[in-house]
């Protein structure tokens, strides 16, 4: 459907109310959106309760829930993006509207891409609120440790790799019990009841029946629903940090020369800005970060590559994460195949997978897009192309030296000018990127992993 029409179809959109009910071992929080004249919307988020704790009449709670709704909204937006935004049970200042539309404008950046929009950050919304400000008793809370959200990747086992030495005060922290995530978090030592906080975010089936009848759908940033969420429930369990395992590549755009970045919300930039509202209009006391800030992702798989227990359990294939399998056939596992063939054996990265994507033909453009022979790199959590071409060169002298045969997509990639720039680049395990919100005492504990793998 059209932009154009659907936006003077259904002009109007509200954030009508959030709804907070405690149960004995869980808060379940029901939010109320509409796009006037097309559907009611009423997505939930359900998370667990500490024991003889109550949280609902607290304003800082009730804050902190209603930032969770500002987030969540954007994908009901979506669906025909009415020009014009209603909050009505909060009050936004001038700060938070411009906070809350950058994140939009920025975080919809391939939404936009994909559906060929044209717009700018000043027309594409007029966000205004007409409720009254939050109000509620004062939180009493003590905080302390780590919160980790984990996905079932490599980034995520270094992260629990390196916080070992703070094991006894963290929590992981997973969004609806993804498999590949919970078979990491076990293998990390982490359990249910216990050290690992499992919380279920729902969709309101009206935005899936839309979708399905050919309104407007595409990617939104999930990572800041994350953010929002894992800040939500690290102020219930009273954690300090929120200890993420976004890398420095997460900054580079997927659309060469342009601002269009699928992972926009893993960015030192919204991490900044995260931390910035957090602490003007939640509290001081909770600090977001990721602990791989300072590193690339060839940085972190080589480190990775060397924690053995773990190669035949983690899992990032987007495709496959539900079954808790690789797929052998997107871009993100593309991608982590190069990763990891930069430090093992061929045999070891095809039997990581399951299927040897280097010799096949049909994972070429993939390949070139990837390595930046293609301009624009796929729409996924990917490296830069600094990095996958250094790992490439990296795993080509490798497998020359021990006098290997190489794979098809290798042997047609040193025919390329790609090959001849990036042949003799390698990994710096010592460098270390210095735009990063790392507390003093986890900075030392990162620059000791990059020595010991050095």
């Amino acid at each position: 459907m059209e932009y154009k029409t659907l936006r003077e179809q259904y002009p109007e959109f509200y954030y009508h109310s959030f709804h907070i009910e405690e149960a004995e071992q869980q808060i379940h929080i029901t939010y109320d959106m509409e796009i006037k004249g097309l559907s009611a919307f009423h997505p939930t988020f359900i998370l667990p309760l500490p024991k003889d704790r109550s949280f609902q009449d607290t304003k800082l709670f009730r804050t902190a829930v209603f930032s969770l709704g500002m987030v969540e909204l954007i994908s009901y937006w979506k669906i025909a993006c009415p020009p014009h935004v209603t909050i009505e049970c909060g009050n936004l200042d001038a700060y938070q509207i411009q906070w809350w539309k950058k994140l939009y404008f920025n975080g919809l950046g391939e939404f936009f891409y994909k559906n060929q929009i044209d717009s700018d950050m000043d027309s594409f919304m007029n966000l205004c609120s007409v409720g009254s400000p939050i109000t509620g008793a004062a939180l009493e809370q003590t905080y302390a440790g780590n919160l980790i959200p984990v996905g079932g990747g490599k980034d995520s086992f270094v992260t629990l790799h390196i916080l070992e030495p703070y094991k006894k005060d963290n929590c992981a922290f997973i969004i609806n019990s993804i498999i590949s995530a919970v078979n990491a978090a076990h293998a990390a030592g982490y359990e249910e009841g216990k050290d690992l906080l499992l919380v279920k975010r729902t969709l309101d089936q009206n935005m899936l029946d839309l979708n399905q009848q050919g309104y407007l759908n595409g990617h939104t940033p999930f990572s800041a629903m994350a953010a929002f969420a894992s800040y939500l429930t690290a102020m219930v369990w009273g954690r300090k940090y929120i200890t993420l395992s976004n890398e420095a590549s997460a900054n580079e755009s997927t659309i060469k020369g342009s601002s269009v970045n699928h992972q926009y919300s893993k960015t030192f930039e919204f991490e900044k800005d995260f931390n910035e509202y957090t602490k003007k209009y939640l509290t001081d006391e909770i600090h977001y970060f990721s602990l791989l800030r300072p590193l690339s992702e060839l940085q972190i798989a080589g480190i990775f590559a060397k924690l053995k227990k773990y190669l035949p359990v983690f899992r990032s294939c987007n495709v496959g994460q539900k079954k808790g399998e690789w797929c052998g056939h997107c871009a993100k596992c593309l991608f982590v195949c190069l990763m990891m063939s930069a430090y093992l054996e061929p045999q070891e990265v095809i039997n990581i997978f399951g299927r040897d994507m280097l010799n096949d033909p049909e994972m070429r453009e993939l390949f070139q897009q990837l390595t930046g022979i293609l301009d624009d790199k796929p729409f996924e959590c990917v490296g830069t192309r600094d990095e996958v071409n250094t790992a490439i060169c990296m795993s080509i002298r490798h497998i020359l030296a021990e006098s290997g045969k190489l794979p098809l997509l290798f042997s047609e990639y040193m025919q390329t000018k790609y090959y001849a720039f990036y042949r003799d680049m390698n990994v710096d395990m010592l460098a270390y990127n210095e735009e990063n919100h790392l507390p003093q005492e986890y900075a030392e504990l990162v620059k000791k992993e990059l020595r010991q793998n050095a």
